[in-house]
């Protein structure tokens, strides 16, 4: 197997530590450099002890290192550019969701990824989960028929306080459902085997947050399957902050079809089948986690191996991303009955 040099730029994000923590203890993975261009950042990473920050320039980090792979976990809106600019270096990139917050720099990124055949990846990780594969599993065996509807419900936390404070920086979050609503872009077609066909309508508004009124806590949308399935979903940051627990409706879905009804959510022990003809629910038992699955799939394309058919591949990270933008500008724009791209 070979082994790669990995980089990473911008930690302002916590979830780019997945990639660092997994890098760490993965045989393929070596960490030769790491970058995070903010001050404040960089010092408190030197105080938790986390990480050594190598660089303090992403410019100067891509032109003097020798790695094959950058991750990137800086502010939402300047991840693309990162990206953009590690695929110029000739360097293959994952990065945490989303990947970028314009549909010009996601073009860029695909056209820069498609002319030096360099692979994208991305932490897509509710596919990873033993909910969303036995939801997966359930619906491609037939055990609700047809699918016909999708319901879900992904509310986070907003966390006034300890959030990091560029969210709510103009220009830098880049809209709630980009934010978000990408898991669930990726998880329906991949549950269902029906990829996403129309945006019917999607809404963002601020809810009671006036010391920051471009900011939009509120993210809703409602969607169509290539089959004519309806998806309603709500990705908002209205969860109850400091729960104990996970809250049943934190990434929860409910897939109607045409013999029956699954619901789960991510920290369900089980997944539920309501059946036609069938007094009594039945409890369906979770298959295994794939853990840091996303990353295992953009190694296995780094190498030209064949990623499995169920992984995630840089043409899924790319549609994903696309449709997930746009779905946002729909809600920026209030347009509806938007046509997807296959």
């Amino acid at each position: 197997m070979a082994a790669f040099k990995l980089a990473i730029i911008g930690f302002r994000h916590g979830h780019i530590f997945d990639i660092l923590r997994r890098a760490q203890s993965h045989p393929d993975l070596t960490l030769t450099a790491t970058c995070e261009e903010d001050a404040e950042t960089r010092a408190r990473l030197s105080q938790e002890g986390k990480v050594t920050i190598t660089h303090t320039s992403a410019v100067q980090l891509l032109e003097e290192t020798d790695c094959d792979i950058v991750a990137v976990g800086d502010y939402y809106s300047r991840r693309g550019t990162i990206l953009a600019e590690a695929l110029r270096h000739g360097k293959h990139v994952i990065g945490d969701k989303p990947i970028c917050v314009t549909r010009g720099e996601l073009d860029e990124i695909a056209r820069l990824a498609q002319a030096g055949k360099r692979s994208v990846g991305c932490m897509l990780d509710l596919r990873d989960s033993p909910v969303y594969i036995g939801l997966r599993q359930a619906v491609r065996a037939g055990r609700i028929g047809e699918v016909t509807a999708v319901g879900f419900t992904g509310q986070h936390p907003l966390a006034l306080g300890t959030r990091p404070a560029w969210y709510f920086e103009e220009g830098k979050q880049g809209g709630t459902l980009n934010d978000i609503a990408v898991h669930a872009v990726d998880a329906i077609p991949w549950i269902t085997g029906e990829p996403l066909a129309r945006i019917e309508a999607a809404r963002t508004w601020n809810a009671g947050l006036p010391q920051f009124p471009h900011f939009h806590n509120g993210a809703q949308m409602m969607l169509s399957l290539r089959n004519g399935a309806g998806v309603l979903g709500d990705v908002s940051y209205f969860a109850p902050d400091q729960m104990s627990c996970p809250l049943p409706t934190y990434w929860r879905m409910t897939i109607w079809g045409t013999a029956g009804v699954l619901e789960a959510d991510l920290a369900s022990p089980s997944i539920v089948r309501y059946a036609k003809g069938f007094a009594a629910p039945e409890t369906i038992p979770l298959p295994p986690a794939r853990p840091g699955g996303y990353l295992e799939d953009f190694l296995r394309e780094i190498r030209g191996e064949q990623v499995d058919p169920n992984g995630l591949t840089t043409a899924n990270v790319l549609s994903v991303a696309r449709h997930s933008l746009m779905i946002q500008e729909a809600a920026d724009k209030g347009l509806t009955g938007v046509t997807l791209p296959s």
